[in-house]
């Protein structure tokens, strides 16, 4: 129950909890979307280590493997790289980074990602008052 200064005349709460829409934090600080970019990243990387091993070795248990180690290590060394990354930061900072980044170095997928409704002007910005 609200305390007695929480509720308005009509017994309504007049307070909204800020952290209402954030998603939950899963595995180690990485939230679920954060979790599978950082698992689905670490499976290819496996899946590449693991094909030429495989090849060279002549034994195709290498590659599930390697996959499921480079998952292993991703979800280690990648949820304490993502964590110190975005701490202080907002809920939604590491999706416009990767956005902006994308909109930056590959312009052709910029349209896919809606990274041509980011300002991507470099330069020095002005604000002037007065008549012109």
């Amino acid at each position: 129950m609200a305390s007695t200064s929480e509720l308005n005349e009509d017994d309504t709460v007049s307070f909204l909890p800020h952290r209402l829409n954030r998603q939950p934090v899963v595995v180690r600080g990485l939230t679920a979307d954060e979790l599978w970019i950082c698992v689905g990243l670490s499976a290819l990387a496996g899946l590449l280590l693991g094909l030429p091993l495989a090849w060279l070795t002549s034994t195709i248990a290498l590659i599930p493997s390697m996959i499921v180690a480079a998952i292993a290590f991703g979800m280690f060394v990648g949820g304490s790289s993502l964590r110190r990354w975005k701490r202080g930061r907002p809920d939604t900072w590491l999706y416009r980074q990767l956005q902006w980044r994308i909109a930056l170095n590959h312009p052709l997928l910029s349209p896919w990602i809606r990274g041509d409704l980011l300002v991507t002007r470099s330069g020095y910005w002005t604000t002037r008052r007065g008549s012109q």
